[in-house]
Order: C-alpha cells, then structure tokens, then sequence
C-alpha cells in the first residue's frame, strides 16, 4: 500500500485499500473496498504517474470477478428454479376437456397459427428487402408492385400481393373495429373518471347515511332503543372448511335473543359436513343461542332456491328484517346496531349493504390483486350509486333487507346465478332505496386459488347478462323515470357489464396483435400505454398500499378478460356454460386472532350429552382423511389452453412488431404475453387439492 507522510507528521492513505477476510485459502470474502481518488490519477507538476502495485491489482480484479460471478450463479440459479417450477406444473397439470373443444378456443387457435404462418412470411420478407412502414407506404404503388411484370421473384410477387389485399380489404375494417372499441374504451373511462370524482367529492364534503331521529318509545322496553325482530340466514353448501367460525361469529351478534332468530340453511350433498353443522348448530342451542338448522330434501335452484325455501317457513312472518351472511363472512358483534337503525322511520328504504374487508388480502399475488378490483368497487362505485342514486347492485351477503321489499319484489328467483343482482334491479324498478355504508365492514376470503377465482368471476359476468336479456322488457315497462331507466340499461348493464369485458379482450388480445401483422391499421401509443395506465391508477387509489402492484394489476386485468369475455358471451347468448355454478373453494382464515377464545368464554356443555357423538364423529372423520391422503399425496394445478394460445399469439406478434420497429407496442405484446404465460401454466395463486 502506497503511503506518505505530510511535515506535521500525520499519515496520508493513498491508493486503493483493501482489506481481505481469509479464513482458509479456499474460503475468502472481501470485506471493504474503498474507490480510487482523484490523486491517484492526476498528473501534479514534476511528478511521474504512480505506480500501481501488481498484487493490489490483482487482488481487485480478483474480488470483482468472484462478485460478478457470483450474481450471474444468482440468476442462474433463480432461472433454473423458475424453470423446474414451471415444468413440475406443465408435468402434473390437468386440462379441461371441455375447454379444449370448446368454439372459443378454436377460434382462438386459428388466430395463433395464422399468426406464426404470418411471422415466417414476414420474417422472409424482411430479409428480402422489404422494410416499408405504413407511415412510408404509397397506396399509388400499390398496383405497380403487384404487377407481376414489374417484381422478379415468385416471392416477391406474392408478398405484394398480400401487402395489396391486406391495404384494400383487410386494413380499412380492421380499423373500423378498432375505432369503434377505441370509442368505447374512451367512454368506459370517462365513466369511471366520473365515478372517481363523485368518491372524491365525497371525501371531501364529508358525505354519508344520516340516521333518521324519530322519538324514543320508553315503554318498548331495551331502553328506547330500535330493536325490531331480525332474521338471519347463512346459506352454504360442503362449507366444512368455515362452518364454525361464521356460526360462531352470528350467535355473537348484540341483539336481544327474544328478537333475533338465525337460519342455517344447509346445502351440503356431504352426509359428514351435514353431521359436523348440526353438531355445531346443536351446541350453540344449549348455550342459549336462538339458532335453528334446515336441509332440503330437493336441492335445486342453487343459492336462490336455499333463500326462497327459508322464506317460506311459517315463522318468517313474525320478522320484519333479513340479514344474510355467506358461510365465509364474519360479522361484527355490532353489526346489527350499525346497520338496523338506518330503517327507522324510514319507509322508503329495502336495503342496507355494509362493504367486505379481507382476512387473506396478502396471501399471495392474486389477493392483492383482488384487493385492488373489490376496493374499488367498494369504495368507489357502491359508494357514488348509494349516495347520488340510492341503488347498487346487491352484493349478496353482508346486507340487511326490509322483508316487506323483498317480498314485494318478487322474493328469490332462480332464473339467474347472481340472485342477488336480480333481487336488487327488481326492488329498484318496484321504487325501493338503497344505502351502502362504506364505514361497517364484514370480514370473509377472497379466492387463493386462480381456479376458483376463475369460476368466480365467470359467475359474475355471465349471469348479470342473463339478467339483462329477462329484465330489460320489465325495465322499459317500469313506471320509474327515464333517466332511472336510462342508468340500469346504459350504465348499469351495457357500460359496465358488456362493453368493459368486450373492449378489453376485443381490443387488446385480437385487435392489437392483428395490427401488428396488418401495419396499415393502427392503435395510437396512448390507447395502448397512457390510458389503461391512468386508468390502473384510479382503481388503486382506493387501495393505496397496492400501488407497487399497478402493472401487474393492469396486465392480469387484461388477461382476466378472456375469462370475463366468454363467460360475457356465454350469459347473452345463453350457451352451455351460462348456468354453471361452483361454490367458491374456502381455506377457513379467521377474522379474529382470538375467535376460537370467543367460542371458549360460552358455558361448557355437560359431558355424555353431544361430545361422544363428537368425538367419535372426528375419529371417522381422521380414518377418512388418512384414506383419501394415501389416494391424493400431491397438490395439481391446471393447464388453461385459451390462456396459452393466447400467450404464444401476443408473444408471435411481439416479434413481428420487432420488425417495424414498433417501439411501446413490443412491450405491451410482450409483457402481455408472458402475463397470459403465466396464468396459462397456473403460475398463480395457490394450488388446488
């Protein structure tokens, strides 16, 4: 190491210090490493260059090539992992056949082979010299190119050929489409560019539900307060996984028991789950809970047919209010004081709806995902249609309705799979109002699985489609006003349900990469990067924490669109999966770290009355268990054939855009592709059992 002393005696460090852990000769680190200075370069008047020590030398190249190498065996090794991943997915992944042969998939295939046909032409064409763009082409020499007299080369001629049939026939309805979807997209934002500032509006005005004041009533009894008679309702089918706590979490409800009676309405087709819910129901009965458990003999109707049998009970009429929970939803002890009161002297209003929180919201990617659609939907949309419209569309649990408006409605229907939208869009036309109280929150699951999020949201989507095709003669028959009428069919329905599946995969998975191989139609850079990103901007506001997740947001969000799309198409045009419902798979997460002590503070039961019953149940339980463990060891996930062909069509024209030098568009087609990629091979979310 270089050094020098100055004239009062102090050392001056010069050069490169290092400083080297050795603990063997064959394991070693570097420890600190200090940058040359300036001096060590700069040229001072009379003196030479320094001299560089050969060993210090060697000894930095050493520590940064041992860094460098170190980094790339990172990489290497996180590239290795990613690819065992994926091919121990490929190996135990399952198809669906029904998929496979469906026409949405074919049609999709068609499109992936004639882009890779396209690909190899153009890549050809490209090395022969034909490197125009739309923006240099002359359509004047058009015909002069595909004058066979005037190209040499067979070729050639047949690549102006098709430049000419793609410029006269191809391009101008290609740009038609995209114009219309364009128009579209551009209004579907204005609309929730609306809907944010009405949500914005209402931060800052303070605007909420007022309670109505009327006089107190003394001689009711429970200190003047409004306690009128509650029913509440938990429908569930094969819900082993959440049955206790959502019991539990009801028969905790702060509301006097002479008032309040609650319905387990049991679905399940399983003889061991229907044992395991009258056990529980059976044991918050001897605490004292005004609890009773029903099971249909006739199962049909799905969740629908479960209410409207409930309904017809002959007890139902000494109630004058509803609540349903889903089996996964854990209420509040006071979440009938926070809502109930709202119907007090006021005749007008059917519903109540409290908004949901999430107890896995940080499970994996996709409920953080999640987490960022239902804030906004929350937040922003059943917030600004509760305050400036009084109607939302029900969510379906975690709502208090006015049995009158119910019943005055229609009751439950079973002609659609979203029951609640129904029940909702007929109490609007019949002149009810609505409330959505953005302040009382229900604790449930999102799906962790991409499996069940997927048929979760093919129910969302085709159904509201089924409803508009059976209400849409009730809606213009109605005797509400014509801007009411103008808000279900144009907003509510078309807008929302409609056109925001068809524009995003229409627009974004045919059309975009379709221009990549017809150049002469075009999607302006801010169709495909300004505006979607503006727009994933406002869906995060409501959840802020989700910010570092916006561009995964905005590109699983286009790759949810094939789901949404076919099941949108599906519900309109009623084809064979329109009806299909499947009960969203549940893991059982509790709200509360301490909801099993909230079971434990109730009276203990006597000993020889239901716990042997119990517990031999729970043994035969175990042997069951262990016996479908030995035929089941291993967890699979599933192949998704739309999302793959897709996958490889965007990458296709993520090539080509290569070619022509497309700039923002090869990256959207890119990152979109491996989006569609992953979610293809269920790289997503949990697995399924």
């Amino acid at each position: 190491m270089a050094q020098s002393f100055s004239w009062w005696g102090k050392e001056i460090q010069r050069g490169t210090p290092v400083v080297v852990k050795m603990e063997n000769p064959n394991n070693w680190s570097m420890v600190e490493l200090q940058s040359p200075s300036d001096d060590d370069f700069l040229l001072t008047k009379g003196e030479k260059v320094k001299n560089k020590n050969a060993k210090q030398l060697t000894w930095v190249l050493l520590l940064k090539a041992h860094k460098a190498a170190g980094c790339l065996t990172s990489i290497a090794s996180a590239l290795f992992s990613l690819g065992s991943v994926i091919h121990r997915r490929i190996a135990t992944g399952r198809t669906d056949s029904s998929t496979v042969n469906s026409r949405f998939y074919i049609c999709i295939k068609v499109f992936l082979w004639l882009s890779l046909i396209l690909l190899g032409f153009e890549i050809a064409a490209y090395y022969k010299g034909w490197h125009f763009s739309a923006s240099e082409f002359q359509i004047q020499g058009l015909y002069t190119l595909a004058n066979p007299l005037a190209v040499k080369g067979v070729f050639d001629s047949l690549y102006s050929m098709w430049v000419l049939i793609r410029v006269e026939y191809l391009a101008p309805p290609l740009q038609l489409l995209a114009n219309v979807c364009i128009v579209l997209f551009l209004i579907q934002s204005l609309d929730r560019l609306i809907l944010c500032l009405g949500c914005f509006w209402i931060k800052i005005k303070n605007i909420r539900p007022v309670l109505k004041e009327g006089p107190v009533d003394l001689e009711a009894g429970n200190g003047g307060g409004y306690y009128p008679m509650v029913l509440v309702q938990i429908p569930m089918c094969n819900e082993k996984e959440v049955y206790q706590q959502s019991i539990a979490a009801v028969c905790s409800l702060e509301w006097p028991k002479s008032k309040l009676l609650i319905q387990i309405l049991d679905d399940s087709d399983d003889s061991m789950t229907q044992t395991l819910i009258k056990e529980e129901v059976h044991k918050w009965q001897k605490d004292g809970a005004n609890i009773v458990y029903r099971h249909r003999v006739i199962r049909e109707g799905y969740k629908a047919g479960n209410l409207k049998s409930a309904m017809n009970c002959s007890y139902v009429k000494d109630y004058e209010f509803v609540t349903i929970f889903d089996a996964d939803f854990q209420p509040s002890p006071d979440f009938l004081k926070r809502t109930v009161p709202y119907f007090k002297d006021n005749e007008d209003l059917g519903l109540v709806q409290a908004r949901w929180s999430f107890v896995n919201k940080e499970e994996n990617l996709l409920t953080r995902l999640q987490l960022i659609n239902l804030a906004f939907h929350f937040e922003v949309e059943q917030q600004v249609n509760g305050i400036f419209l009084n109607f939302f569309g029900f969510n379906g649990t975690a709502g208090v309705w006015r049995i009158k408006a119910l019943e005055g409605s229609g009751g439950w229907l079973e002609r659609t799979t979203v029951e609640d939208m129904d029940i909702a869009v007929r109490a609007h036309l019949h002149g009810w109002k609505f409330i959505f109280l953005n302040d009382v929150e229900c604790h449930c699951e999102l799906p962790e699985s991409y499996e069940a999020y997927r048929k979760q949201q093919h129910r969302w989507h085709s159904g509201p489609m089924q409803l508009f095709r059976l209400c849409l003669p009730a809606i213009i028959e109605s005797n509400i006003s014509i801007w009411k009428k103008g808000n279900l069919i144009f907003l509510f329905f078309l807008l929302r349900k409609l056109i925001l599946p068809f524009y995003s995969f229409t627009l974004f998975c045919i059309i975009l990469p379709m221009t990549m191989f017809i150049p002469e139609a075009t999607l302006p850079t801010w169709v495909v990067c300004y505006i979607p990103a503006t727009m994933s901007f406002l869906n995060i506001l409501p959840a802020p924490k989700s910010f570092p997740f916006v561009v995964p947001y905005l590109l699983f969000e286009n790759t949810m669109s094939v789901t949404k799309f076919n099941a949108m198409i599906s519900g309109l045009f009623q084809l064979g999966s329109a009806y299909e419902w499947v009960v969203t798979k549940k893991s059982g997460r509790s709200s509360e770290g301490d909801l099993s002590l909230l079971v434990e503070e109730k009276p203990k039961h006597q000993r020889g009355i239901s716990e042997p019953n119990l517990g031999d149940l729970k043994e035969e339980i175990k042997k069951k268990e262990r016996k479908s463990s030995r035929k089941k060891k291993k967890k699979h996930n599933r192949i998704y054939t739309k999302e793959l062909a897709l996958a490889f069509l965007l990458l296709t024209a993520s090539v080509r855009s290569l070619l022509s030098a497309q700039g923002i568009h090869f990256y959207f087609l890119l990152f979109q592709g491996i989006s569609f990629l992953l979610v293809g091979l269920d790289l997503i979310g949990e697995q399924v059992d």
